[in-house]
């Protein structure tokens, strides 16, 4: 196994592995570790280069302390990311990032991210202990989806405090784009709410049953941002506020589940240029890695515990908005704000 160092500035460590017997290509990024290990998820997509991967776990670890510091979870912020198909999945691979994973010492701790299973985070945990998000029957916290549907679910309630003066759901008009595991269980939480859900998603079966189930109003997917509602809520792709789709958008509030919402930081701008608020994504969205997070302290995963910490969510974009005000600043930059204040802190308890 041939493991190499990348100097990367701004970042503790990046290291690159390459392992001939298992045809593992892997990097891992920490990028900074002031208030805890670094959290963060591992993906396995069949990049088109190695620099093409170095952007995205660059991008995503980064990500990472931000989200950690704003939730408070007493962890920093690292990711890791192997190049390959995802449909090709041998054990010897995932023993092999295992190792890998094992060599930084815990400075960097895995979980489960695209196209990773719990059933692949088992076997990596045969090499190493820094593992988190496994099966509950395991002792850990298992499938993150209701958790950071649940955190969203608080988060809207905190945008529509600011936005309407009150976080009361019902009567509100709630548009879900992606109803899969994290929008779909939204979907329901809202809807005991009191709140008119109107779902869409590219995939129609899906949305089908969830008419079904639970007698949702839909629209169709393709221009969907032009429907008029009091919060759009993306809770699938990323990049879905954009030059075209901002102008279109018929609502007061954006709050969603998705990752990197924000097609270009600018579009944040273009959002408060246009009166509509936006819970900055990887604050609202955070109620997975709180989640995962009350698996290191002493005794254990307890789920009370990470509910209550979940609640956390209503504070967090409070101060948020308090300080866009202040600042006259979007939301996504007063959330970055809020972040490097909490880094600051911890860099001055450590000096």
């Amino acid at each position: 196994m041939d493991i190499t160092e990348l100097s990367v500035d701004g970042y503790e460590k990046v290291v690159r592995c390459r392992d001939k017997d298992s045809g593992l290509h892997a990097l891992i990024a920490v990028h900074d570790t002031t208030l805890g290990p670094a959290l963060g998820g591992m993906r396995m997509l069949p990049y088109a280069s190695e620099d093409e991967a170095l952007i995205d776990v660059l991008r995503l670890s980064r990500g990472m302390t931000y989200k950690s510091a704003v939730a408070d979870t007493g962890l920093g912020g690292g990711k890791s990311v192997i190049i390959g198909d995802p449909a090709i999945k041998p054990e010897a691979l995932f023993l092999a990032m295992g190792r890998f994973v094992d060599s930084l010492g815990g400075s960097y701790i895995t979980a489960e991210d695209m196209n990773i299973r719990i059933a692949d985070l088992e076997v990596v945990q045969q090499e190493t202990r820094w593992v988190t998000g496994l099966a509950r029957e395991a002792g850990s916290s298992g499938n993150p989806s209701p958790y950071t549907a649940y955190g969203c679910l608080v988060g809207i309630e905190a945008t529509l405090q600011e936005a309407f003066g009150s976080p009361d759901c019902k009567g509100r008009t709630v548009l879900i784009q992606g109803i899969g595991a994290v929008g779909g269980r939204l979907a329901e939480y809202l809807s005991k709410r009191g709140a008119e859900v109107i779902i869409c998603d590219i995939n129609e079966e899906r949305v089908n049953t969830m008419i079904q189930e639970h007698g949702f109003r839909s629209v169709h997917d393709e221009g969907h941002e032009a429907v008029p509602c009091d919060v759009y809520a993306p809770c699938a792709r990323g990049a879905t506020l954009n030059d075209v789709t901002i102008p279109k958008l018929a609502c007061k509030v954006v709050a969603g589940c998705a990752n990197n919402q924000l097609a270009e930081a600018r579009h944040g701008q273009m959002l408060k240029d246009r009166g509509i608020l936006y819970a900055p994504d990887y604050v609202i969205n955070a109620g997975g890695i709180i989640n995962v997070a009350v698996e290191m302290l002493p005794g254990g995963y307890d789920e009370s515990t990470a509910m209550e910490r979940i609640e956390s969510i209503r504070h967090n974009l409070a101060q948020v908005f308090e300080i866009a005000r202040t600042e006259d600043v979007p939301t996504h930059d007063a959330a970055d704000l809020l972040a490097e204040r909490r880094l600051e802190v911890g860099r001055a308890a450590k000096a």
